[in-house]
């Protein structure tokens, strides 16, 4: 029997010459990442242990970007812990206020992730760089501590779901609304443990941006990791970032999967996660009338530039309604930066928007807009869990950033269609 993406890239990192299903495995890693809310813990185990150095300083990403620009003081002293310790180990790719991002926008971005890799990361959402064809998985702090003296890491071989995309996405359907569907149609663990991985003609009508967005909820279905295969579009994204060389692992044809799901691109919809799970969705169609009194657009989710275009698309010439607040917050500064010389920060501006620096700010309830009793936001963000983005009788939706504009623009959800169709 054949491997999955997953398990040749877990078998290489092993030095094995094939791994399967359940067996557990040593591997060693290209990338650990930490956060300012992970970091301190990490850090604080990495000393506790004795440890007197990281075993590559250059294979060690610390970006601070969930409570930064810091929002009280023990934000900032979480990041001051961080900052030291970078200082201590001269890590190389540690990223400030004024150079940061949301991490998993900004890893790939900056080139530190790409075909082959093994990454760890003390987030959830470190399966994002399945996107680029590496095996990506989120870990607990302690375990970052051990990768960040070892290099290594202990893992129990996934088995695998294939998700096989047909057919070309209509104009308003987006990779948020490819993994909504799926996460809805197999539920928040319908991947448990299992790797996701995309396969099928369909891919090429998803952008790097779509595959980003669909690989960083894979861990909303439960799923350990997920994967896409590298073909053109990623080895295009990596030209002139990735500075080593690219690894293409191809799953065998005979590779074993525990299922298949097939999705067919053109009969999908704008959807939407209603409260209080990634896989409580809905069709825009079937939504009916929510009042609305955030629209937050952004996060490692959707904070790319595709996805400022398709928002401020929607808000160019219109207005934010009465009574409802629209926070737009790009992925990195780089994004920001473009979002500027495209004229797409006076355009949220104007409509009444506010365009934050990055940040994951308001997706962890943390700042930049936290929700009060009763209130309702739509957003793009990847989680809707009771009090995630604030009190805990507050209501998240998920949506992608085309609904999440037009909802802002009519107060309640509303399918970008409707608003077009008026031009």
């Amino acid at each position: 029997m054949g491997m999955t993406m997953t398990q040749k890239i877990l078998a290489a990192h092993a030095g094995l010459g094939r791994v399967e299903a359940g067996q557990l495995i040593e591997a060693s890693l290209d990338l650990v990442l930490g956060n300012d809310i992970t970091s301190p813990v990490a850090i604080d185990e990495f000393e506790k242990c004795g440890a007197k150095d990281v075993f590559r300083r250059d294979r060690i990403a610390l970006v601070l970007d969930h409570f930064t620009p810091n929002k009280d003081i023990k934000a900032a002293e979480q990041c001051r812990r961080t900052r030291e310790f970078a200082d201590r180990y001269g890590i190389t790719h540690f990223f400030d206020v004024g150079r940061m991002g949301i991490e998993h926008a900004l890893l790939p971005e900056q080139g530190l992730v790409g075909p082959g890799d093994c990454v760890v990361g003390a987030d959830s959402h470190t399966c994002t760089y399945g996107a680029l064809g590496a095996f990506s998985t989120g870990v607990g702090s302690t375990d970052m501590a051990a990768a960040m003296i070892t290099g290594k890491a202990w893992f129990k071989v996934p088995s695998a779901i294939r998700v096989e995309i047909t057919g070309k996405p209509g104009k308003w359907v987006s990779g948020k609304d490819v993994i909504l569907h799926l996460i809805g149609e197999i539920g928040v663990d319908g991947a448990l443990y299992q790797s996701l991985e995309f396969t099928g003609e369909g891919l090429r009508g998803l952008s790097m941006d779509d595959r980003l967005c669909i690989a960083n909820m894979a861990v909303e279905a439960g799923a350990k990791n997920g994967i896409f295969p590298v073909d053109d579009t990623t080895l295009d994204y990596c030209r002139g970032r990735f500075e080593r060389e690219p690894v293409v692992c191809q799953a065998d044809g005979d590779a074993e999967y525990d299922r298949t799901v097939s999705i067919d691109l053109s009969s999908l919809r704008p959807t939407v996660a209603f409260p209080h799970l990634p896989g409580n969705t809905r069709t825009i169609d079937d939504a009916g009338t929510v009042k609305i009194d955030q629209a937050v657009i952004g996060s490692c989710t959707n904070g790319r530039m595709e996805d400022l275009r398709a928002a401020a698309g929607i808000l160019k010439g219109r207005k934010v309604a009465d009574r409802v607040r629209c926070i737009v917050i790009p992925g990195t500064q780089q994004i920001y930066l473009q979002a500027v010389r495209e004229g797409l920060a006076e355009i949220f501006v104007e409509a009444g928007a506010v365009f934050s620096t990055p940040t994951c700010g308001p997706c962890l309830g943390g700042h930049m807009g936290i929700l009060g009793k009763g209130e309702r936001a739509v957003s793009t963000t990847n989680r809707n869990f009771v009090g995630r983005m604030g009190h805990v009788e507050s209501e998240v939706y998920l949506s992608s950033p085309a609904v999440a504009a037009a909802s802002a623009v009519t107060g309640y959800l509303t399918d970008p269609e409707t608003l077009t169709e008026e031009e």
